[in-house]
């Protein structure tokens, strides 16, 4: 693993920390200001929005242009917005970020998030460079790399999000995040990416610099059980939406935001330890079957992990969860390296991040009002209480927990049914069958 790359994952490091730390301290920062689980999920609820629109055509721009030249502009645009958000919080009228329905509190959370969305165009350009760097066999192993970073990255982000809004709410965070996104833009000016960009073929027209989703449809579509595997992550995003919206809630109403800031970060080291057992062993020879049993054990220790309201529980979820999910990932892109085309790598990704989180907005609008007005409700003096108060517990917590309690059943359900059914086995027999880097094309001079 070149040392080009060991680069990229470092200065993607610190864009993660970066965008990380924003997005966490807003979720954070709204919840402290305004008390409300409703703007929490709405807030969840416009991250998944941006990234479901934005997936197809930032996946263009990775196929499209050098990567480096993507993720540099990536940096700039991220702070562009960061700087216009300072602005804002510096210019605030009085009182108007603790009002949840107010225009200038959700005008201030657009602004922010387009900032951290832009960072997306990194997740998508990363993959697509791990093809281009790490020989087929080792790419696995590679892309448990990325996931460690990117456990790191979450580790970091919790302690510091949650003693920055402590300490200086998010005028502090914007500013720190400022200062991230230009260090990461310098020092990605000076590395140098040998992409192997394809010449084009004499008498041949270049293909046209667009989104083509007919195009990338077809790529998928040639691949035996891969939509499949979109939709498949796309189901497990719909119930991941959950969490987006309501673990910060649940775990804040059991200890302080700093208590639950440093916990974040502790759990996170779970992220790289299994980027760490990825990298020295691998997936196995079949990851989409490792992708499927990850998934039914984190949605099996869902389905108990609120079972009662206890911070220590929790944190056994939570980190059973961290340690499996790099696995998912990584399963993930290892299986889309192998059997999609380089140039089109970008777009693929891109289309797939698109779709898998199409899902997370509904949930993450639709799961906040609901447990606000129906749930915590039906668990603090409704039918709920009564028929399982006794031993669940009561409440507006106890009603988040039960959320999270049903979604687990219901995953475990759905993975167990993917197990057994007829893509999978024709997406692991596309995978074992595609020829080793026959994706990859002939070097060119470096970017």
């Amino acid at each position: 693993m070149r040392n080009p790359f060991h680069q990229i994952l470092g200065n993607n490091l610190v864009a993660n920390i970066t965008n990380f730390t924003v997005w966490f301290a807003l979720t954070f920062w709204i919840f402290l200001e305004t008390r409300s689980v409703f703007a929490t999920g709405m807030v969840a609820g416009v991250y998944l929005v941006f990234t479901a629109a934005f997936g197809f055509w930032f996946g263009s721009i990775v196929d499209h242009n050098p990567k480096k030249l993507a993720m540099m502009g990536s940096s700039a645009v991220s702070a562009a917005f960061y700087t216009l958000t300072l602005a804002m919080v510096l210019l605030e009228p009085e009182g108007a970020f603790r009002n949840p329905y107010g225009a200038y509190l959700w005008i201030f959370v657009f602004l922010v998030m387009l900032g951290v969305i832009a960072g997306n165009i990194r997740s998508i350009a990363l993959p697509t460079l791990v093809t281009v760097l790490i020989p087929e066999g080792e790419r696995d192993k590679a892309n448990g790399l990325v996931g460690m970073v990117s456990g790191i990255g979450f580790l970091t982000t919790s302690v510091i999000s949650g003693f920055l809004v402590a300490w200086g709410g998010m005028l502090a965070t914007l500013v720190l995040a400022l200062c991230l996104t230009l260090l990461a833009f310098a020092h990605l000016h000076f590395v140098r990416i040998d992409e192997q960009r394809a010449a084009p073929e004499p008498g041949v027209p270049a293909e046209p610099k667009r989104v083509d989703i007919k195009g990338t449809i077809a790529v998928i579509a040639a691949v035996p059980g891969l939509f499949a595997l979109i939709f498949f992550a796309t189901f497990n995003n719909f119930l991941g939406g959950i969490f987006m919206a309501l673990l910060d809630a649940y775990g804040l109403s059991l200890v302080s935001v700093q208590v639950w800031g440093l916990l974040f970060g502790v759990l996170s080291t779970a992220f790289i330890a299994s980027g760490i057992i990825i990298s020295k062993f691998g997936l196995g020879k079949n990851p989409l079957r490792t992708l499927l049993l990850v998934n039914l054990i984190t949605w099996s220790v869902c389905c108990v992990f609120t079972v009662q309201p206890s911070i220590w529980l929790l944190a056994a979820g939570c980190f059973v969860w961290m340690l499996l999910g790099p696995y998912a990932e990584a399963a993930e892109h290892t299986t889309l390296q192998k059997v999609v085309p380089l140039e089109r790598q970008g777009r693929v990704f891109g289309f797939a991040q698109s779709i898998e989180q199409a899902a997370s907005p509904l949930t993450a609008f639709l799961i906040g009002p609901l447990t606000q007005f129906v749930v915590i409700p039906f668990m603090t003096d409704g039918a709920g209480a009564d028929a399982i108060g006794s031993w669940f517990g009561t409440g507006p917590d106890r009603g988040i927990a039960l959320v999270f309690t049903i979604a687990g059943f219901v995953g475990v359900g759905v993975t167990i049914l993917a197990l057994n059914s007829r893509h999978y086995r024709e997406l692991s027999a596309a995978y074992a069958g595609a020829p080793d880097d026959a994706e990859e094309a002939p070097a060119e001079s470096p970017a």
